[in-house]
């Protein structure tokens, strides 16, 4: 995937300059990810997110062996390698502990009339030596700066309410720091989510780190339905942040940045959405983001039913603002021929055929791949994953994204019936079979279709008043990218 550096300078929020270097320190320590598969007698990596292939010769792979056995990287020839397989989500990094510490962040906290939901965040942060709380115009400023006071944190108050970028922004401005480390009001750290973090600034190339945002528990049906599918948490597995890779955004609920990259920050006319461009534009500009789920933040979502579907709402309406900034990075679904030439045959109540195109693609892709053995068995295993994965994802934007128009051609159309039907069972099915959450799957299945409707609904508004449609386009993806890194 490409990174458009041409157009990050003229992105609104100011323009972010590139990393000064990527060179990964001498001494720095990588993982393999656990969804790894090595192949070939461990010279051919299958992994990351996109996924690719890569050829090793015998001496990288020799390398990689070493990492896996506790060796740190040394020299230009095996950092340089790490950076590649760092970037492609094949290895994370093992900092060690301690570069940096307290002194070396400033916390931002924006707020406005929450001053309940302050005391406990500014009580959970633990030890900070520099904590700002930003007053975004509350009605009652004195019960802001009293909880402030309280935790011994300076108030910046602002006249008018400029919503959380421009809250973000003020503090950023304030902070002299190295990091920032920006903290909602609604949230709550756990113990050790900075000290996790902070390492990760060995790498130079690291711009923002978020840890994972887990929902606090709740009673209610909603609650129940997002302690599994929040759309702040990301999961348990840490990855780069990349547009459209399993990870392609992090929220700024809590985010930790390098003030020397971010500029002037959020851009303060998106409302909502803001940190996702932020993450894209420093990505655009060459920068790293990591998403870090070791640390976690406890948030405290909406209660009420209203108010979650509002904010999914509005969730949803950023789309069609960030497909003007960011084009090509905002798709619904994204598929290859292949993949959804099978499911349409299969619909059509063609079985046999859709097994033979997925036969097909089989073999093409064995062809491809750089092994001397096993290519027939591993072409099928991807071209298998592949079609599951993207049967599942069509089914997602069947009911999230294209429900205003699919629930017409269902009521006209036997065979949109069935497929519109197909993916509203299955979907919730899968979903509350992969997490087992704490609901029993009638409500679980109601809370993700109402999930589905609301946002897609929200999408659409957001096209409507933006005049695009790239939001509601699938995009069709390249081949697999199999390369070769000789690290000689």
């Amino acid at each position: 995937m490409s990174r458009s550096k041409g157009r990050v300078g003229t992105q609104r929020g100011g323009g972010l300059a590139p990393p000064a270097t990527r060179r990964l320190p001498d001494g720095f320590r990588v993982e393999m990810d656990p969804g790894v598969r090595l192949l070939d007698d461990d010279t051919v990596l299958v992994g990351g997110s996109p996924l690719r292939i890569l050829r090793l010769t015998r001496r990288g792979a020799d390398i990689v062996a070493a990492w896996r056995g506790g060796r740190r990287c040394e020299g230009p020839t095996e950092l340089t390698l790490a950076r590649h397989l760092l970037d492609g989500g094949l290895v994370h990094p093992r900092p060690v502990p301690g570069a940096a510490g307290p002194g070396d962040v400033t916390v931002v906290v924006p707020v406005r009339d929450r001053a309940d939901a302050l005391a406990r965040c500014l009580a959970a942060l633990g030890p900070c030596d520099r904590v700002l709380v930003v007053d975004d115009a509350s009605r009652d400023p004195d019960r802001i700066a009293a909880a402030a006071a309280a935790h011994g944190a300076r108030v910046i108050r602002r006249g008018t309410s400029g919503g959380p970028a421009a809250a973000r922004n003020a503090g950023l401005a304030h902070a002299s720091t190295p990091y920032v480390a920006f903290v909602d009001s609604d949230c709550r750290p756990e113990p050790g989510w900075l000290e996790t973090l902070l390492p990760h600034f060995q790498d130079p190339a690291v711009a923002a780190l978020a840890p994972r945002v887990v929902p606090a528990d709740g009673t209610g049906w909603i609650d129940r339905y997002d302690s599994c599918r929040s759309s702040l948490d990301l999961g348990p597995a840490e990855a780069p942040v990349v547009p459209r890779s399993r990870v392609a955004y992090v929220p700024a609920a809590a985010l930790v940045v390098r003030r020397s990259a971010v500029g002037s920050g959020f851009d303060v006319a998106r409302t909502v959405g803001e940190d996702v461009d932020l993450v894209w534009r420093l990505w655009e500009a060459g920068w790293t983001v990591r998403y870090v789920p070791s640390a976690r933040v406890v948030h405290d979502p909406r209660r009420t039913v209203a108010g979650w579907a509002a904010r999914r709402f509005a969730y949803g309406t950023s789309a069609a603002p960030l497909a003007a900034a960011h084009p090509g990075q905002v798709p619904p679904v994204v598929l290859s021929g292949w993949s959804l030439t099978a499911w349409a045959l299969a619909l059509a109540g063609r079985p046999d055929a859709a097994l033979g195109v997925v036969a097909a693609a089989s073999g093409l892709m064995a062809r491809r791949l750089p092994l001397r053995e096993g290519r027939m068995a591993e072409g099928a295993r991807l071209a298998g994953l592949g079609t599951l994965a993207v049967g599942e994802a069509l089914a997602a934007t069947v009911t999230q994204v294209w429900w205003p128009v699919a629930v017409p051609a269902a009521l006209v159309s036997r065979r949109a019936r069935r497929a519109v039907v197909a993916a509203a069972l299955a979907r919730p099915a899968l979903v509350w079979l992969r997490n087992r959450p704490q609901s029993d799957p009638l409500r679980f299945g109601a809370a993700c279709l109402l999930d589905d409707l609301v946002y897609g609904a929200g999408v659409w508004w957001g096209c409507l008043r933006e005049g695009t449609v790239e939001p509601l386009l699938p995009q069709l993806m390249g081949r697999i990218p199999v390369t070769r890194r000789p690290a000689d």
